[in-house]
């Protein structure tokens, strides 16, 4: 099946119509008000409302994690298993797992649920024909995906999106995306535009750096722009929520989507924090701050004062030590800078990034870029690192992608669901 652009957005339209008329009939508990009165009311929410429609009549597979949760923090996989409005047979999941036993770059395998007695399939590094293998091996006819993201384009999640929708289509599947806010708001794209040379897991496919978008705007835009035969897609937005809102606005509870992403202002810093994977410096984890603590061996308070005299907006570092009790620097005492922001709508977390890798290459002697360069794949091309080597301040840095970025914030353009 082949669609257009224009069809693509019609569909998506026509089943958020179906699913607030059909909402409208529900006897869902209302939930609680948001800013300014308004309800924040996801997809699965406005999907169970509606008596599951898009997905009567089918089998139906889920691709979730501990995220995929109602209001009141039912997991949505034990509520459809239990309403006999919608026949969920499978689930499958991503890195992590589905009940998010695993740490990064680990996954749960196959097994059976304890809870619900349904399969659960093994995503994680699975794309192209042997994913979709797995799609038909379960016997599903719609694949849905219900995992809540956190706004950075090397966050796997969106790619298993990808993966899975490419699956799909080649196994002759259809696809359903339930959305949920982008957790640092949908307002603006920033950062740097993945070169496809540079394609990994942490990027599939050229979108900046920080995306600005929802996971169903994104499943629109992979389907548009990306995908090599696109999949018959709908998605059910969500109602009440705006681009400018951060996540605490929603009035959902917080599940940390990965063991290192603990609270929202952790994603909020990530999108620029995590470079620092690509260097010999820690990015926090194995602390209760991953990605706002970053620090190395010999480092002092200069670091911290540095990045202060740049005067970034909406953020401050604050000298600071710690210890991490896993990943680098187990068990050792290191010296950096705890970010914290203080204006969030003034806050860049992408330039923040690049300004904190600058100074803190001139700040001390011993900083080093990780020997595979993964620096290049989290930024998407050599950019970055090769212009910081030779000198480059954070003007420059932020100036040598403007051009791609502006490119990229048309074509997103497109696709965008909310204002």
């Amino acid at each position: 099946m082949t669609l257009s652009r224009r069809n693509l957005l019609a569909t998506t339209a026509a089943v958020a119509a179906g699913t607030t008329a059909a909402a409208s009939a529900g006897t869902a508990q209302a939930a609680p008000a948001g800013h300014g009165g308004r309800r924040l009311r996801t997809g699965f929410e406005r999907l169970a409302d509606g008596g599951y429609a898009p997905l009567r009549g089918q089998k139906v597979g889920i691709v979730t994690n501990p995220t995929g949760i109602t209001r009141d923090v039912r997991h949505i996989v034990d509520v459809m298993h239990a309403d006999d409005r919608v026949d969920l047979t499978a689930v499958f999941g991503p890195e992590h797992g589905f009940r998010g036993t695993a740490q990064a770059g680990g996954s749960e395998g196959r097994y059976d649920d304890p809870a619900t007695g349904l399969p659960v399939y093994d995503t994680y590094l699975k794309s192209g024909q042997p994913l979709a293998d797995v799609f038909t091996a379960s016997g599903v006819d719609t694949v849905v995906f219900d995992i809540q993201d956190v706004g950075a384009r090397f966050y796997t999640y969106i790619w298993t999106l990808f993966d899975c929708m490419e699956a799909a289509s080649l196994a002759g599947k259809r696809f359903v995306v339930l959305d949920r806010p982008n957790p640092v708001t949908g307002r603006a794209a920033l950062g740097p535009v993945l070169h496809k040379e540079f394609a990994t897991f942490v990027g599939r496919q050229p979108i900046a750096q920080a995306h600005g978008m929802t996971v169903a705007e994104l499943a629109l835009l992979f389907n548009g722009e990306f995908l090599p035969s696109p999949v018959p897609l709908e998605t059910v937005t969500m109602t009440g929520w705006k681009r400018s809102e951060f996540f605490d606005a929603s009035g959902l509870p917080w599940v940390p989507p990965s063991p290192n992403m603990p609270t929202p202002e952790c994603a909020l810093v990530y999108s620029g924090t995590c470079l620092f994977e690509g260097t010999n410096f820690s990015e926090g984890r194995g602390t209760t701050r991953p990605f706002e603590l970053l620090g190395a061996e010999g480092i002092d308070g200069g670091w911290a004062a540095a990045a202060n005299d740049l005067g970034l907006p909406g953020v401050r570092f604050r000298e600071a030590y710690f210890a991490p009790t896993f990943s680098k620097f187990q068990g050792k005492t290191v010296g950096g800078v705890q970010l914290h922001v203080h204006d969030r709508a003034a806050f860049d977390p992408v330039r923040t990034g690049i300004a904190l890798l600058v100074t803190a290459k001139r700040s001390w002697d011993g900083f080093a870029w990780r020997s595979d360069h993964w620096i290049d794949k989290l930024t998407g091309s050599t950019q970055v690192r090769t212009m910081i080597d030779a000198g480059a301040d954070t003007d420059e840095v932020v100036a040598g992608w403007e051009a791609e970025l502006a490119a990229f914030r048309r074509t997103r353009r497109q696709y965008l669901l909310y204002r």
